[in-house]
């Protein structure tokens, strides 16, 4: 698979992620099946949370993957932290160091490539999340830091105390969910179209070199469902199809590929537990839409242009 530079590291990753939050939900041959499925596709960027499972998809994960030193030397490992169930958010020291260990432990490794904040903190402290990223970096605990699901003026709060660079920022984004492009097209207008709702995070994270791992990447609305083949979204998926069976692919590959094509470099971060579903996502990185086939995909599914 192609890769892309992570952020401003220089550190290459494949354009496509493979997400686990549903791994807990299958079986450990299944998990095993499919995690050898996406080494077998090139996709060895796999995307974790302590939150998923509550800590079970980070085992199911090191066991299905069969993990070693061995392996661990081929695969790019990310995870996510600060969501406490059944608490709030808590990204204090000391909770991000806790939190680090046992993701380590669980994922029988004795180190993360790339650790995210995960969610907002609204009692964030930003001197303690620095210290806490210094830590895990002079330990070799943490390569990478960033964050997922903020806006510029929070990743500025904290890049004025924290050293390392913020290489990434996790982000709802899908052809239907695609409002952080929708407002930029939008500039200067008086429909509901031009609202800023996110402080122009994806102007913010290209000037700043931050790559945006989009999640959700068939999802509308918050995790209602997939719009692919919904009879909610009919102009939309007979779009899909038509470009689809141009290119000999499934509708699967050109949403996929929709996000791919622009400029920003977008990292999507798959959430299938289907190894041909896995494969359909893959495939993306092989097409480059055109101009005209990226337009007609964004209208279809209900943009409309000033």
């Amino acid at each position: 698979m192609r890769t892309i530079n992570l952020g401003q590291t220089g550190f290459q990753v494949p354009v496509i992620a493979v997400g686990f939050w549903r791994l807990s939900n299958i079986g450990k041959a299944e998990a095993e099946t499919f995690v050898k499925s996406a080494l077998d596709f090139g996709a060895y960027f796999f995307d974790q949370a302590d939150v998923y499972g509550r800590g079970l998809a980070e085992e199911m994960f090191a066991e299905a993957i069969g993990m070693s030193p061995a392996v661990r030397e081929k695969i790019i490992l990310q995870t996510k932290c600060g969501i406490r169930p059944d608490v709030a958010f808590d990204f204090s020291r000391d909770h991000i160091l806790r939190a680090v260990d046992a993701s380590l432990k669980r994922l029988k490794t004795d180190y993360i490539d790339v650790l995210l904040l995960h969610r907002p903190d609204a009692l964030m402290e930003p001197e303690e999340v620095a210290e806490a990223f210094g830590i895990l970096q002079s330990k070799g605990k943490v390569r990478y830091f960033g964050v997922s699901n903020q806006k510029p003026m929070q990743i500025e709060l904290l890049r004025k105390y924290v050293k390392q660079p913020i290489v990434a920022d996790q982000l709802q984004l899908s052809i239907v969910h695609a409002g952080m492009i929708r407002q930029g097209i939008h500039v200067n207008s008086m429909d509901d179209a031009a609202a800023d709702r996110d402080g122009s995070v994806l102007d913010y994270c290209r000037l700043h070199d931050i790559t945006i791992q989009s999640w959700s990447p068939f999802q509308y609305g918050f995790n209602q469902g997939t719009f692919l083949g919904n009879p909610k979204f009919p102009e939309l998926n007979a779009k899909l199809d038509e470009i689809a069976k141009k290119y000999s692919v499934s509708n699967t590959t050109i949403a996929m590929a929709w996000l791919l094509r622009h400029p920003a470099r977008f990292q999507p971060i798959t959430g299938t537990m289907k190894p041909e579903r896995l494969r359909d996502c893959v495939k993306a990185a092989e097409i480059t839409l055109s101009r005209d086939e990226w337009y007609a995909i964004y209208l279809a599914a209900g943009n409309v242009l000033p």
